[in-house]
């Protein structure tokens, strides 16, 4: 991919970096806004980390604790990969991203992001299978299931997030380089193209559709069924903890699932950028940060390896 040209005073130069504006913030809250975020990243490294590595305890050697452990990798890397830059964009003059740079950001948020919603289309199947099939669930998510739907969700993410970045960065680039976000993203880098994008808009639906609404039904299937398992269960405590799992499951699906729909099935919606920030930050910092609370530090098994630990 060549770096797209800008066309200035009658002058064509190329485009070898982007200008992003960051977060909407007045002056006098920056610096609270650079200590919140920070904050908010020190606890999804600390919250993910410490998942990863309780998780490799020998008495958690399942499915559902492989798939917890991918998922705060995940995480780790997607807020790794917009945060730090985010930061810098609050408090330095310089905003500047290189060309090179906006195209590898947006990759490996299409990347992360896309493969992380397959691993949890992935994650509702073993909890389906848990509850609904029992007596089968050693012999249906064994080792070699479980690597395959690891593979499959990371080269369904790459397919996707090579075909996004390489449609985006095909795209005529002719506005200007200032980019209304705080990270390379699909919704702004659209607006700064002055030919006809609604091919690949279209484009981009059926992607959405397919990335993240198509995994979201799997999911709802998935604990419809086990939702119907656990309405037969006869102990009253026991449907209670079930029903709270899944609450918080889907609460966290839910909204990360509504986050990215609403970003990316109106890329050229400019009226409602700042609006898109925040859903932005949302699925880029609050959610990574929420996992390991809803998945794993909540679940009894995982207590007891840290209590043990301690």
């Amino acid at each position: 991919m060549e770096p797209a040209e800008e066309q200035d005073a009658g002058n064509h130069t190329l485009l070898t970096e982007f200008i992003l504006s960051g977060l909407p913030s007045s002056p006098e809250l920056q610096h609270l806004l650079f200590f919140s975020i920070c904050f908010i990243y020190s606890l999804t490294l600390i919250g993910n980390l410490l998942i990863c590595m309780v998780t490799v305890h020998p008495t958690l050697h399942t499915p559902m604790y492989f798939f917890l452990r991918v998922l705060s990798f995940l995480d780790i890397s997607t807020a790794s990969v917009v945060v730090p830059k985010m930061l810098v964009t609050i408090l330095s003059e310089d905003r500047s991203i290189s060309y090179l740079g906006c195209v590898t950001q947006l990759y490996c948020v299409v990347f992360l992001a896309a493969t992380e919603w397959y691993l949890l289309a992935a994650m509702a199947y073993d909890r389906y299978v848990a509850v609904c099939r029992p007596l089968r669930y050693p012999a249906i998510m064994s080792t070699r299931a479980c690597l395959s739907l690891l593979l499959l969700s990371c080269c369904s993410g790459k397919v996707v997030s090579v075909v996004q970045t390489a449609w985006v960065f095909s795209l005529s680039l002719c506005g200007p380089r200032r980019i209304n976000y705080f990270f390379c993203d699909i919704p702004p880098l659209v607006l700064l193209s002055c030919a006809d994008t609604r091919r690949y808009e279209r484009q981009l639906i059926s992607a959405t559709v397919l990335v993240i609404c198509t995994p979201f039904c799997l999911i709802l299937l998935s604990y419809s069924c086990i939702i119907s398992s656990i309405l037969r269960l006869s102990s009253a405590e026991s449907r209670h903890k079930a029903f709270s799992t899944c609450s918080s499951h889907l609460t966290v699906v839910t909204l990360y699932c509504a986050s990215g729909t609403l970003i990316y099935l109106q890329p050229k919606s400019s009226g409602s950028q700042e609006a898109k920030k925040i859903l932005a930050l949302i699925y880029t910092t609050v959610i990574p940060t929420l996992n390991p609370l809803i998945y794993s530090l909540r679940n009894k098994e995982v207590k007891e390896v840290l209590i043990k630990g301690m």
